[in-house]
């Protein structure tokens, strides 16, 4: 079996099977997949109140996926998320104790910062700017979460990947129409422009979210291979150095 796994996360409101668009190439790249669920999906169990918390906490479910990957003889890990996937992907790789593992991340229409996005939404919506602040507050208010239905308030700046962006550590490749609709392509430009050392930004004309893959399967299948043959490379070229050193 591979010593590589690519873990696939899927987005809000959808299934495992939407990931399935990211097998085939890992497939070719010689990696063994494993498709995750997470809590308030629909296939996990849910949370005890049954809400998404935007990555805060859905992380832990990748968490068991990737430590049953290791039990399993993984050695490195590949982490694809679309969209939540995403969010929930760039939380992983900050918190989770097998972080040293991951090598690296494909992220599909990612979410970098819930509130450009949320305010993208609303602004599409017709809801004035005032009102979305108002929901901000509230999904940040412990006092507040009758109104959310939230178990605890959600930390909307622990989730900012683009005002953290010094903080991110592996290398991410991020697949991203430009006219998508529901996650803005700005933050994704924003975070291959602040962090060139570690994002690579392939765009695409699709329009709709998370689109990408089906707009031209082609492109964002070998975007995936010349970015992931570059990390193998670069990843050999670190363990020659540390064995001449």
């Amino acid at each position: 079996m591979a010593k590589t796994w690519a873990i696939h996360i899927h987005g809000m409101g959808g299934r495992r099977a939407g990931t399935l668009r990211g097998i085939p190439v890992a497939r070719r790249l010689g990696l063994t997949s494993l498709v995750v669920s997470f809590r308030n999906d629909g296939d996990a169990p849910p949370s005890s109140d049954k809400r998404y918390r935007l990555g805060e906490t859905e992380w832990r479910d990748v968490e068991a996926a990737i430590k049953y990957a290791v039990a399993e003889g993984a050695e490195r890990i590949v982490l694809f998320g679309w969209s939540l996937g995403a969010a929930i992907a760039l939380q992983s790789a900050a918190l989770s104790g097998h972080a040293p593992r991951m090598v690296g991340m494909v992220l599909d229409a990612p979410v970098f910062d819930w509130r450009t996005t949320l305010r993208s939404n609303a602004k599409a919506a017709g809801l004035p700017r005032p009102l979305v602040d108002l929901g901000f507050t509230i999904l940040q208010s412990k006092a507040l979460r009758w109104v959310t239905g939230l178990a605890e308030p959600i930390c909307l700046d622990a989730l900012d990947w683009l005002a953290r962006a010094a903080e991110l550590k592996k290398p991410i490749l991020i697949l991203h129409g430009r006219k998508d609709n529901t996650t803005p392509f700005e933050g994704s430009k924003r975070a291959a422009t602040v962090r060139p050392d570690l994002v690579s930004l392939v765009e695409f004309e699709s329009v709709g979210h998370s689109l990408e893959w089906n707009f031209d399967p082609d492109k964002w299948e070998h975007s995936v291979e010349d970015w992931f043959h570059g990390l193998t490379l670069a990843n050999a070229s670190l363990e020659q150095a540390a064995a001449e050193s």
